[in-house]
């Protein structure tokens, strides 16, 4: 078993479900000791200690950092997970909406990572990970304020990591395409025919099926690694080939 965040310290947003907890999970088993903002525990007991954060509200992060600190100055790792979706076009999308998606996809990362500086600057190894999607590169129907904030959280991920090179920050971002997580779940549950509906999502992945939580948590945990001192500024698909591939029919 790999040992080699032994002595770092993780901060995983939306730790307690899905791609965030997967991270969790693996940073756990790699030696990190693990803290989970989230808004609830969900199933990280054993794995990360919870701290209570809604990254749409700058005093609850705030206090969340108010809390880290009495366990410790420095972190190393920032997994930022936690988001939200939206289904509709231009159309269907009100100004609420927009304003709600934004907020947690976009500013909620800008608060924790900011929030994070301070603790990441003490450390010799310091990264954030953003998760991000293939809806910010490919135009995918019916998700319009989602890809919006995708595409946002790419940009910002670039941007970051040009702000905090000289800090020895890094910052990258890892798109992945369709995952099996609860919250795809949750939309296919929505759909007239779940069934039909995920055979089409799983069908526009060349590899003929979903991203897995576990393999993204990989890739977040590769991007996050001090072995990776020179990534930086990286956009890294994790999609089943759904960004570069196109296969014939």
């Amino acid at each position: 078993m790999s040992t080699e965040f032994t002595g770092l310290h993780a901060i995983v947003t939306g730790a307690g479900s899905g791609i965030g907890l997967a991270v969790a999970q693996g940073l756990h088993a790699a030696g990190a000791e693990v803290y989970g903002f989230d808004i609830a525990q969900g199933e990280m007991a054993g794995v990360a200690k919870w701290i209570f954060c809604d990254v749409a509200s700058d005093e609850s992060v705030a206090t969340a950092f108010e809390t880290l600190a009495k366990s410790t100055d420095v972190i190393d790792i920032v997994s930022n997970n936690a988001g939200v979706g939206a289904v509709g076009t231009i159309l269907d999308a009100t100004t609420e909406e927009w304003l709600h998606l934004l907020n947690i996809n976009v500013v909620g990362i800008s608060r924790v990572s900011a929030g994070a500086i301070p603790f990441l600057r003490k450390s010799k190894a310091g990264s954030i990970v953003n998760t991000c999607s293939i809806a910010a590169t490919a135009g995918l129907p019916k998700r319009a304020v989602y890809s919006a904030s995708k595409g946002a959280v790419m940009s910002l991920t670039q941007a970051m990591a040009a702000d905090f090179i000289a800090d020895r920050i890094r910052v990258n971002c890892v798109n992945p395409g369709t995952a099996d997580t609860p919250w795809v779940a949750r939309l296919l549950s929505q759909a007239a025919n779940p069934t039909s509906e995920r055979a089409a999502l799983e069908s526009r992945q060349p590899l003929g099926r979903l991203v897995s939580a576990a393999e993204v948590a990989n890739a977040i945990m590769y991007l996050a690694s001090p072995r990776q001192a020179s990534t930086t500024g990286t956009i890294l698909p994790v999609d089943g080939g759904m960004f570069g591939l196109r296969l014939p029919k």
